[in-house]
């Protein structure tokens, strides 16, 4: 698509511009203006990335926090509640249908990054 903008381009040139070399020259510099700019946004993407990876606590604690909070919500439905209500007290239930996906989600994508790292697979 880039080359059909730029045989017109280079055709006005002709017309505009006399000399030769001056027109190879500024010829090549429209040719190569879109790739100049790709590379220019993937090197801001990196920087992006690099700030990124920086991260902070709150963005790196993310998974460990979720998975603590099934586990509460586990723990008081099928440890603190069945207690309680031997003693009369009633603990309303955490709704484990939406928990469950979340834990075992979490489960399985920890379960594939062990066996990665088992066969070597990442650093």
């Amino acid at each position: 698509m880039i080359n059909k903008l730029i045989e017109p381009v280079s055709q006005l040139l002709d017309k505009f511009i006399p000399d030769a070399d001056t027109k190879q020259k500024i010829a090549h510099e429209i040719a190569t203006m879109s790739q100049k700019h790709i590379h220019e946004i993937a090197k801001a993407q990196i920087e992006v990335n690099k700030e990124e990876a920086k991260g902070t606590w709150f963005q790196s604690s993310w998974r460990p926090a979720t998975a603590w909070v099934c586990v509460a919500g586990f723990a008081v439905n099928f440890l603190i509640s069945p207690i309680a209500t031997a003693f009369g007290i009633y603990i309303p239930q955490a709704d484990t249908s939406t928990m469950l996906p979340v834990l075992m989600g979490m489960l399985g994508l920890g379960g594939m990054r062990s066996y990665e790292k088992t066969k070597g697979l990442t650093k």
